[in-house]
């Protein structure tokens, strides 16, 4: 009787999987935990910013004060409709790679990429054409401060994503199994959009 052929490759590879599995066990993946201990973190540097805002409108007797030039909605409404439905668009990219299909995942992040940097040339374009300026008055300082933090992390959020599709060119470097790059990018856009939504009610519309 003839011995079995052993393949030396398939032999290698699940070995590869047997420590690769071993180190997960004696090691636990924390990297969303501690991504989401860090979104939590921003959050609460945000909620105090949103905090002093409302307790600087509650304190002066007219808000915006007097004099201030009122901001134009069109161009941020359409700035809030293109952030929300990146995240749609983002969500769609994190969908395609759970399925293994890296090609449409790289389009949708692409995408969202794009819908980002539409954003922030949307908000220079505002800043460009504002009539008051960062020490005009206290609505003024608080508005700059808070868009332009906001948009800090919008700008973080599409270096991430033009990251995870650098390092997507990598053969499998993203799979059905191993995807926690895009996920930890999709959460962080997510967290951009909420954040906004309640920025533009507050500055915009009350």
């Amino acid at each position: 009787m003839q011995s079995p052929t052993i393949d030396p490759a398939k032999t290698e590879l699940n070995y590869h999987h047997k420590a690769e599995a071993a180190h997960h066990e004696e090691h636990p993946d924390f990297r969303m935990f501690g991504l989401v201990m860090f979104l939590i973190a921003e959050g609460m540097i945000f909620l105090g910013m949103f905090g002093a805002y409302l307790a600087y409108r509650s304190t002066l007797p007219s808000w915006p004060p007097e004099g201030t030039p009122e901001l134009e909605l069109l161009l941020p409404g359409v700035n809030t409709i293109i952030l929300i439905s990146s995240s749609f668009v983002m969500h769609n990219a994190d969908t395609a790679i759970k399925k293994n299909d890296v090609t449409g995942m790289r389009t949708w992040m692409a995408i969202t990429a794009a819908m980002g940097i539409i954003f922030l040339s949307g908000q220079i374009y505002e800043y460009s054409h504002l009539e008051f300026g960062l020490k005009t008055n206290l609505f003024a300082s608080a508005f700059y401060v808070l868009t332009g933090f906001h948009g800090l992390h919008v700008t973080v959020g599409v270096l991430a994503i033009l990251a995870v599709l650098w390092r997507s060119r990598r053969a499998n470097h993203y799979s059905q199994e191993h995807h926690f790059g895009v996920e930890a990018a999709e959460l962080y856009w997510h967290f951009v959009d909420v954040v906004w939504i309640v920025l533009f009610g507050l500055l915009y519309l009350l």
